[in-house]
């Protein structure tokens, strides 16, 4: 990434405002609230959520925009695990490779006086990393007992010697605009990367494919979701309707898992689409026609062309 900035806005005329602008990565073990939080500064969904880890699979790029302060360009990655396959490997390895890239790292965790070997894995590499580093202390509407978060603060704080440390509630919204202002305070001065008005990078089908996803890994048990991918097959509008015919595929590695899926007669297949087709509706603003299949396809997630062919690929 080409990090050169043009620094106009000092040197040009006083009356232009100094806008800064600059990439930061949200990093952090599963299910800590990335894609949440993310969602919240954006102001609207983009990357889905759920209660099981290792929702996100993709880096998934995001811009927020203040006409008079500037840019931040979001990059939520994947949760950083151990990898038990390929799918996974690839998923750390986005995560840890956009480490590079960045001007302000935001680190999640949950609110703990327990650092795992998780946390300190991150620390390690992070030690690496020549980057202002925002620990984000999330979840904080859970404490039983508000006073505990200092002590939690103090436990995080002999791991790594954060830039600063912020208390929040991705979900409730609670202290949101102070992670905004922090990232503000490191980020560099220079021109916006994108127009006001750009909100994602991602294309229209991947989102769509990600609220199938999502709606699936909320309707089922908890060994089928990390199996399942989804393409879509199709996404046209219907000549002379305003509808949307979409028709997508959900992926799985055995059998059992298909079954699952579909559900008896179809009901569960059924409840997956109806709630994505709702979302849809709302990301598209008109109607769609929404059909699902369900495809197996053994070990998919430790097949290179497989995981090529579902979106999963290094970039460069």
């Amino acid at each position: 990434m080409d990090n050169t900035r043009n620094f106009a806005s000092e040197s040009g005329s006083r009356s232009e405002p100094a806008l800064k602008s600059g990439f930061v990565t949200i990093i952090g073990r599963p299910n800590v609230g990335k894609s949440t939080l993310m969602n919240r500064i954006i102001g609207q969904k983009i990357a889905i959520t759920s209660n099981k880890p290792q929702t996100t699979r993709n880096r998934i790029q995001t811009v927020y925009t203040e006409t008079d302060r500037g840019q931040i360009v979001f990059l939520d990655t994947p949760g950083i695990h151990k990898a038990k396959n390929k799918l996974g490997e690839y998923m750390v390895n986005t995560a840890e490779h956009t480490l590079q890239d960045v001007d302000v790292i935001l680190w999640l965790v949950e609110p703990s006086d327990f650092v795992g070997a998780g946390e300190r894995h991150i620390a390690e590499i992070l030690q690496k990393a020549r980057t202002p580093v925002i620990l984000v202390i999330n979840k904080i509407d859970t404490l039983a007992q508000k006073e505990d978060l200092l002590h939690f603060i103090d436990t995080y704080r002999k791991i790594y010697a954060f830039d600063e440390i912020i208390p929040a509630s991705a979900l409730r919204g609670e202290n949101v605009s102070d992670v905004i202002d922090m990232i503000f305070k490191y980020l560099p001065y220079g021109p916006m990367f994108y127009d006001e008005d750009t909100v994602t990078d991602q294309p229209q089908r991947q989102i769509v494919a990600e609220i199938v996803r999502e709606k699936a890994l909320h309707a089922l048990d908890e060994e089928v979701p990390h199996g399942i991918a989804v393409t879509i097959e199709r996404m046209k509008p219907r000549r002379g309707k305003p509808l949307m015919d979409i028709e997508a595929v959900i992926i799985c590695e055995r059998e059992s898992h298909k079954g699952i899926i579909i559900g008896k007669n179809g009901a569960m297949l059924k409840k997956i689409g109806s709630n994505a087709r709702f979302e849809i509706e709302k990301l598209l603003e008109e109607k769609v026609n929404l059909r699902l299949w369900v495809k197996v396809r053994k070990n998919w997630r430790d097949s290179d062309t497989m995981l090529k062919n579902f979106g999963y690929k290094e970039t460069d």
